[in-house]
């Protein structure tokens, strides 16, 4: 029963990708610990595949209907790769596995990469749950002239994230896209799976120089119910209201980041 409900949870992690262009990771890592019970970095790595390989089945139906930009996927994904990269040979081997102690409490290295899992989900809740972006629209001329910076400094910022926490960086790269590259929504979720799938792919193979133990079959049984769920998601996406969906997935987000952040601090 519990294998049925953590499939079916899967399955919605590929229709939430196809709708909105980001959450695959923030779904799939809680999904990986608590329903199939495998530890906090294991299922950071096991995200970077699922998340990378079901982004690629977005980003080949985005290229059909040409929604994707190849130039902003290019500028933003070459740093994010390299920095991806760099974050997972020479950061994560290397976090200290306990950052401190206090009495009988230790935080140890999985509780921590799991805050920042967490704080992230609340960013990226919040970034979904706000239409406006009062920021933007101070420096609005300022940052689309320099889009090419700020697509640079993205790329390094998803990179990091995803290098350390297994996140795909949709909730970032979504909205930049949207708000200062001025693409369209659909564009801009074609041209954001394209830099996840590229992303996630390079941060797994990165951990084969790890010598990190994977269980494939349920890594590839995971994987094909999100494959299915994308395609579901791509599908409905041009039916639903695709501003009220983000948003109430965007409080949903909200909610599951702070039980993960009471249930790691007080586990």
């Amino acid at each position: 029963m519990i294998l049925i409900i953590g499939f079916f949870l899967a399955l919605l992690v590929g229709v939430t990708l196809g709708l909105v262009g980001s959450g695959g990771s923030i779904l799939t890592v809680p999904i990986l610990i608590t329903v199939f019970g495998i530890s906090p970095q294991t299922s950071f790595v096991y995200s970077l595949f699922i998340v990378g390989v079901t982004a690629v089945f977005g980003a080949i139906r985005g290229i059909k209907e040409k929604n994707v930009e190849f130039r902003i996927a290019l500028s933003f994904g070459v740093t994010s790769i390299i920095t991806v990269y760099l974050t997972r040979i020479f950061v994560v081997p290397y976090l200290p596995q306990i950052l401190f102690e206090f009495k009988n409490y230790k935080l140890t290295k999985d509780i921590y990469l799991l805050l920042l899992f967490a704080i992230l989900m609340l960013m990226a809740s919040i970034s979904m749950i706000r239409t406006k972006n009062t920021l933007v629209d101070k420096h609005e001329n300022w940052l689309i002239n320099n889009k090419r910076i700020i697509f640079v400094f993205a790329g390094i910022c998803v990179g990091i994230i995803t290098g350390l926490v297994g996140a795909g960086g949709g909730f970032l790269i979504v909205p930049v896209l949207f708000l200062i590259g001025k693409l369209p929504m659909n564009r801009a979720v074609a041209t954001s799976l394209i830099i996840i799938s590229m992303n996630s792919i390079v941060g797994f193979l990165s951990n084969f120089q790890l010598k990190m133990t994977i269980d494939w079959q349920l890594l590839l049984t995971f994987t094909a119910f999100t494959i299915s769920g994308i395609i579901l998601g791509i599908f409905l996406a041009k039916k639903i209201n695709g501003p009220k969906l983000k948003k109430g997935f965007g409080w949903f987000v909200l909610v599951l980041g702070i039980y993960i952040i009471i249930s790691s601090l007080f586990h």
